[in-house]
């Protein structure tokens, strides 16, 4: 895609767009004297425009429960010094559980490679939480401490983090495939008291030790008082742990506790997951990241009571967050355990079957390994309660829009979503009530004033492609980083770039019907003659080629300038042959530009990802130039790295 006018795939018929719960709010708003809205652009502009007047409105429609107080905004002159609901108090662990719900709806269904696990209500979730409540507290947990897990994607993650977030602690987490290294980068930054572990996991059909692991990283944590292991085989736990189970077993249970706190107290350490460095722990603010995540689900994704809300994701991805966030809307939960494409690769689309989910949130990278396998998932799978995919990690092709339209369902609200870590949701993603273009993401997110600039900050025009900012304060900006100077490293992150506007390194380029494409990260984009070029503008013409499985491209410098290197995994019945690289080179050409034709292809046998699944094209672009990748514990298979050393064809 480069922008140009196209056809809709598709385009909500007027019955459903009535239904959404983005045109009851449209209707709020008109009663409150606000509007009238034509369109979702007069909207985004009102939530802009009117900021205070806006949230005031979400905090009312979404339901928070809490104490809003009287002033919704308190501006400043720099946007990272802006709050939110200054004088609001709520807590992030009632607004997801809402004891005042149904007690007999589920709300957390628990699934693994091999089907359905466990299905909670509100009145399991609930006991479950008040029991590990009065064990945190017999640990004295409280306001201001840390909680983290090391677990996978199960019901004790949720568990845990909910019966922290109630007594107003502080929470983090990882899965249990980093390395120990990896684990202690993070949760030392955070300084936890209690560290909840699992002794092994089950991935792809294996089961993974983990008590060498959870003994290496519990000595390396000089503050835990406690660390619990979850699992319940017969083996006994690692020196210097409990088991679980017997530790609940030594409290009574009681009702959970909920302390309402301010709107900017610490909710969530999440970790950047770049492969330079340390990780980032970045402090997420318990309103903000709250009153966002409904917002995104309730009025982009159309979440509401009764939905059934999946996304793959691991306890280390910002998406796990964003998925426990869907409980305050009253909608259950699927969290999943295990390897998505085990036993089969359409194995995830047996459980919208078998729960009936209405939500299906997933990476491109899966979507685009789902088509490249040729599986017809409509054939296979019934699907009649889905609604709504979502798909972020990385940039959707305009052919994985095709797919799933043609391959998965002709009516499903398919939102391409960005955003990240760094703000703990999103800056742009979906509209229910718009059309979908192939290749799109259809609009900046509500109350995102979202604009694509040049070098020196001026705005871009449809076609040209810069950097994606941010230009006014939003709720769920970071509250610091974690550490010595954690202010000023926080502001110099995000702001330091252009100043006093949001950045945080997207190259994108406005489309003529107003929505934007993501061309990768600004920090890995490509400069071959002094001319930017995103890295997913190759990607996508890779995409029709069925012998690529997966690509990674990056400049390397040569002389005075740089030229585009292009690493392929090959289908294993093929090799890179002249045929082939003549077809790779004239596929690019012929649907980018003569720029972006790679000067060398080279076929390698893996690509390095991080764990959620992004290429990582920073770390391999340090390795082809000799130069350390620092953080080797942020990919899921840094062994990869090594297939990029001494390559005779970059000499």
């Amino acid at each position: 895609m480069t922008g140009n006018e196209t056809s809709p795939l598709w385009q909500p018929d007027p019955s459903r767009i009535e239904r959404t719960r983005l045109a009851a709010f449209i209707a709020l708003l008109e009663r409150r004297g606000h509007g009238p809205f034509a369109n979702y652009e007069s909207l985004h502009w009102f939530s802009v425009d009117q900021p205070g007047a806006f949230w005031n409105a979400v905090w009312d429609f979404v339901g928070v429960i809490g104490t809003k107080g009287e002033q919704p905004i308190a501006r400043a002159k720099q946007i990272f010094d802006t709050r939110f609901f200054p004088d609001a108090s709520l807590n992030v662990a009632e607004n997801l559980l809402r004891p005042d719900a149904s007690p007999d709806d589920v709300v957390l269904i628990g699934c693994n490679e091999d089907g359905v696990s466990e299905r909670l209500t509100r009145r399991d979730l609930l006991a479950r939480v008040g029991h590990m409540q009065a064990l945190l507290r017999a640990r004295n947990v409280g306001i201001g401490d840390a909680v983290v897990v090391m677990l996978p994607n199960v019901a004790d993650a949720y568990i845990t983090m909910l019966a922290a977030v109630g007594l107003g602690a502080t929470f983090a987490s990882t899965s249990p495939d980093f390395g120990a290294d990896g684990v202690l980068d993070r949760f030392a930054q955070v300084e936890p008291v209690v560290l909840v572990a699992c002794q092994s996991y089950r991935y792809g059909g294996r089961d993974f030790d983990c008590s060498a692991k959870v003994g290496e990283v519990l000595r390396g944590l000089a503050t835990v008082t406690a660390c619990f292991i979850v699992d319940h085989g017969d083996s006994p736990p690692p020196a210097g742990t409990e088991r679980l189970s017997s530790a609940l077993e030594s409290v009574e249970s009681a009702d959970p506790v909920f302390e309402r706190l301010p709107f900017d107290h610490p909710l969530y350490v999440l970790f950047s997951s770049g492969t330079t460095g340390r990780p980032k722990p970045i402090v997420h603010r318990a309103g903000g990241v709250l009153l966002t995540h409904m917002k995104e689900q309730q009025l982009a994704c159309d979440i509401g009571p009764g939905d059934r809300v999946f996304y793959f994701t691991t306890a280390g991805w910002m998406m796990w967050n964003w998925l426990a966030s869907a409980m305050a809307s009253e909608a259950a939960i699927v969290v999943y355990d295990g390897n998505p494409a085990h036993p089969a690769i359409d194995h995830l689309f047996e459980l919208v079957d078998d729960v009936g989910i209405t939500f299906f949130g997933t990476s491109a990278k899966f979507l685009e390994s789902l088509m490249k396998s040729g599986v017809q998932v409509s054939d296979r799978h019934g699907l009649s309660t889905l609604r709504s995919i979502a798909s972020t990690g990385s940039p959707l092709s305009s052919e994985g829009f095709v797919f799933v339209y043609e391959q998965i369902s002709p009516d499903v609200h398919l939102a391409s979503i960005s955003g990240g870590t760094d703000l703990c949701g999103c800056l742009v993603g979906g509209d229910p009530t718009g059309p979908v273009y192939p290749g799109e993401i259809q609009r900046p997110m509500l109350a995102m004033a979202v604009d694509i600039v040049d070098d020196v900050g001026r705005s871009l025009p449809p076609g040209e492609q810069g950097e994606l900012v941010c230009t006014r304060p939003f709720p769920s900006m970071p509250l610091t980083f974690l550490g010595e100077n954690g202010d000023e490293r926080y502001r110099s992150t995000y702001f330091e770039r252009f100043d006093n506007v949001w950045h945080q390194g997207d190259f994108a380029e406005w489309t003529p019907q107003g929505g934007l494409i993501i061309h990768g990260r600004s920090d890995a984009t490509l400069n071959p003659g002094g001319v930017r070029i995103g890295t997913a503008e190759i990607y996508s013409q890779l995409d029709k080629i069925d012998a690529v499985l997966e690509a990674l491209v990056i400049g390397q410098r040569r002389d005075a300038d740089t030229r585009i290197v292009l690493f392929v995994h090959l289908d294993g019945e093929r090799s890179l042959d002249d045929e082939l690289e003549s077809e790779i080179r004239a596929t690019i050409r012929a649907g980018a530009t003569p720029r972006h034709v790679p000067a060398v292809i080279v076929a390698v046998s893996d690509l390095p990802r991080t764990r959620s699944g992004k290429l990582a094209e920073i770390a391999v672009r340090d390795v082809v130039h000799g130069n350390a990748v620092t953080n080797r514990e942020a990919l899921a298979n840094p062994e990869a790295l090594d297939l990029f050393k001494d390559l005779e064809r970059l000499r």
